[in-house]
């Protein structure tokens, strides 16, 4: 029963309710220009505090997310804004769910959806990031090299310790030249054999 005259219907959805934080500029940590939106999802526990300690929950709720965003974000780095969504999240959850608790609300969770920042901004992070994957290509080809030019090291000195690997190497490269129909294959000399028939032909003139 409802008196006309001394008592007022209010009807409270005590469903939860998903409040989107619109845009808000914000000014990080070490001075750079960012737009952040989130969104909030809270429920109504207490229908009396709902509509007798505030005038409008529902808006005193979204102004109040606006504002403690752009407090929180404001204390933080765009490093860390962008590695420490969750824990920025739980943070304002947290001061909203207490700050709320006289309104009869409970903040049930809060997600930051997107962060936009500069264009310039962005520029200067893909190049960063190109320069650092181009400066860790180069130590990976230079580890690649080493390690190449070590196992020709090691290929080298058992063969000029072992010359008979260094003839089944020989043969094992003539069967791949001939296997893949080449017209001509060239045998090169060893320097060795080279050098004596330039002696015999140095004695042979001498004796001329």
């Amino acid at each position: 029963m409802v008196l006309p005259c001394t008592d007022v219907f209010a009807r409270v959805d005590l469903r939860t309710v998903t409040c989107n934080i619109p845009p808000q500029e914000i000014l990080t940590k070490d001075s750079v220009t960012t737009q952040v939106d989130g969104v909030v999802y809270y429920k109504i526990h207490s229908a009396v505090c709902a509509v007798a300690n505030v005038t409008n929950v529902h808006l005193a709720t979204n102004l109040l997310a606006q504002t403690t965003l752009r407090n929180v974000l404001g204390t933080q780095s765009l490093s860390q804004i962008l590695s420490g969504r969750e824990e920025i999240a739980h943070n304002i959850q947290s001061i909203l769910d207490n700050a709320t608790d006289r309104w009869g609300i409970k903040v049930a969770r809060v997600e930051i959806k997107d962060v936009r920042i500069p264009m310039e901004m962005q520029r200067a992070m893909a190049a960063e990031a190109e320069a650092t994957r181009e400066a860790r290509a180069k130590v990976i080809a230079a580890e690649g090299e080493m390690n190449a030019s070590k196992a020709l090291k090691q290929a080298s000195t058992v063969l000029a310790e072992t010359p008979a690997a260094l003839q089944l190497r020989y043969l094992q490269t003539l069967t791949t030249l001939a296997t893949e129909k080449n017209s001509t294959i060239v045998f090169p000399l060893p320097m060795n054999v080279l050098q004596g028939f330039y002696k015999n032909s140095q004695k042979k003139t001498i004796r001329d």
